[in-house]
């Protein structure tokens, strides 16, 4: 009677592994997609419910001079807290030397809003910016012209984190 050895002692314990590595990587790539929303990677757009709705470049009066007044509306479905967020802007891709450390309009006054003459509307008066409501940002004259793509990044001060960004044709 003959026995039969198996040249391959390793093949259990290889596969083991193998299948321990795979299930070790689905699981991570889940919860890496699930996550997503939370990081800005470029491979998910960010939430752009806080949008520009339009750029004057028109003073009262009519005349060309580029006023760079803009007009931001609230298209989400939660009031936020406006004292809790702040601002960045961007035009034609580069940031902007403009300070917003606040979207609440009385607490706006005290700050070093370098780059912005005044803010007004609805959504910067009382402590909630509320769903529908705009907010008025007169930029420094000539800081946006016709033609330049503008973009407005909103952040959470207490997390740090990306609430909402949105991308404008002037």
């Amino acid at each position: 009677m003959s026995h039969h050895k198996t040249d391959s002692a390793l093949s259990n314990p290889v596969a083991v592994f193998l299948l321990v590595a795979i299930t070790v990587i689905l699981a991570a790539l889940v919860a890496l997609l699930i996550d997503l929303p939370a990081f800005d990677t470029g491979i998910l757009s960010t939430p752009s419910f806080l949008q520009i709705l339009c750029v004057f470049h028109m003073d009262e009066q009519g005349r060309l001079n580029y006023d760079s007044r803009i007009i931001l509306i609230h298209n989400g479905s939660d009031s936020l807290e406006n004292r809790n967020l702040t601002a960045e802007f961007f035009r034609n891709g580069s940031k902007l030397p403009v300070t917003v450390e606040t979207m609440n309009g009385d607490l706006f006054i005290s700050t070093h809003h370098y780059g912005i003459q005044t803010m007004g509307g609805l959504g910067c008066s009382g402590l909630t910016w509320l769903p529908k409501e705009k907010i008025s940002l007169d930029f420094s004259d000539g800081t946006f012209h016709p033609g330049d793509t503008i973009r407005m990044d909103i952040f959470s001060k207490t997390s740090g984190t990306l609430v909402s960004r949105h991308t404008f044709l002037a």
